[in-house]
């Protein structure tokens, strides 16, 4: 296994991001259509929180909506904003972190996914599954 791998070679770098006037809505739309369950959210070039399909289920049943169904029952999106229902503390990393790093930082954390910052800009996003999914390459 290689021991220096740095988190820029597994990280998701065409990231799919909302901003904080984006509807939950559009979030359940993008999480369903990309198959993802981590969006950053940005203002310009800048991340402000992330979004995770987990935290729409705290507040909705979208988990009971068939993913490929188009009409859902928004009413409870209307009661909350993206930057009421999205975490802000976010602990990042960025592009020359190790994979090492990154698996001691997620298997610490309660959270599956760390923005990949470099110079206050998004460059991607590295998730559990990424990390699972370069383990089972070195296997």
């Amino acid at each position: 296994m290689k021991k220096r791998t740095l988190v820029s070679k597994i990280m998701t770098s065409d990231v799919i991001t909302l901003n904080r006037t984006n509807s939950l809505e559009t979030a359940e739309m993008l999480f369903k259509k990309h198959k993802i369950r981590h969006i950053p959210v940005v203002k310009g070039d800048e991340i402000i929180g992330m979004l995770s399909y987990t935290d729409l289920l705290r507040i909705s049943f979208a988990d009971a909506i068939n993913e490929n169904e188009h009409e859902i029952d928004t009413v409870v999106y209307e009661m909350f904003t993206i930057e009421q229902v999205m975490a802000k503390n976010l602990v990042s990393v960025n592009s020359t972190t190790t994979v090492k790093e990154v698996a001691e930082i997620l298997s610490k954390k309660e959270f599956h996914a760390l923005p990949v910052i470099d110079n206050g800009k998004l460059k991607g996003i590295v998730t559990t599954t990424d990390l699972i999914n370069y383990l089972l390459d070195q296997y």
